[in-house]
């Protein structure tokens, strides 16, 4: 009996020369992401890749304004006030004008209101040029700060609607299969997945930039003192 046995089995599954096949295969992401593209799925798929781009863009853009900004020309505030010490107003415009930086804008607009107003309305003056520069690096920075929050929801959003629609599917179908319900989990998973990632890179893109300006700020604030303390000495 036994020996009739092994004379049917399967040689292969007897001498480990082969595995039983198990059905599960390999499927590519990008042909996931095609099959969760179904119906409104990739309407929200769409607004998650734009939103990732101008990220992405926003990000990069914004990076490059504050490096420039930050990088403080060596020397320079002490330039500007050797020339406001000797009295040429005009050389200390020029060094200021031959910059792009916020300080150099800012301390400008108060070298021009020199001889013709008060120290505190210089100051004042100095305030709200460095009030209009922040506004300016903090440009476009209010889209990380709504992507941070807005994408993670729109995915979810999309995960609601293909759950939606799994149910729907199952309602409309007389047999239960993987492939029908299928589309509709894809379509959940794959849009939560493209929200939270759009989500974190905003997050995180958003508070570093933050970071960036207050440095400027902080220097920003450090340039405009020296230069009011110079006016105020009693022999100015």
């Amino acid at each position: 009996m036994s020996s009739f046995f092994f004379l049917q089995a399967d040689p292969g599954i007897v001498t480990g020369a082969s595995e039983p096949a198990t059905g599960v295969k390999d499927v590519p992401i990008w042909d996931i992401i095609d099959q969760s593209n179904q119906g409104i799925g990739w309407i929200i798929n769409l607004i998650l890749l734009i939103m990732f781009g101008y990220t992405i863009f926003v990000f990069v853009e914004r990076f490059l304004a504050l490096r420039k900004a930050t990088k403080e020309e060596q020397g320079f505030l002490n330039n500007v006030k050797s020339q406001i010490s000797n009295g040429n107003l005009q050389g200390a415009k020029d060094i200021c004008n031959s910059s792009d930086s916020p300080i150099a804008k800012m301390l400008g607009k108060g070298i021009s209101r020199i001889g013709s107003a008060k120290n505190e309305s210089i100051a004042a003056t100095i305030e709200n040029t460095g009030k209009f520069e922040i506004l300016r690096l903090e440009q476009r920075l209010n889209f990380l700060a709504t992507a941070a929050g807005a994408a993670p929801m729109i995915g979810f959003l999309g995960t609601t609607i293909g759950m939606v629609v799994v149910f729907i599917d199952l309602q409309n179908a007389s047999t239960l299969e993987l492939k029908t319900i299928a589309p509709g989990i894809m379509t959940a998973m794959v849009t939560t997945v493209a929200g939270l990632i759009v989500g974190i890179i905003a997050f995180m893109g958003y508070n570093f930039l933050v970071g960036q300006i207050g440095k400027v700020v902080y220097q920003m604030e450090n340039a405009a003192l020296e230069f009011m303390d110079l006016l105020n000495q009693p022999n100015k």
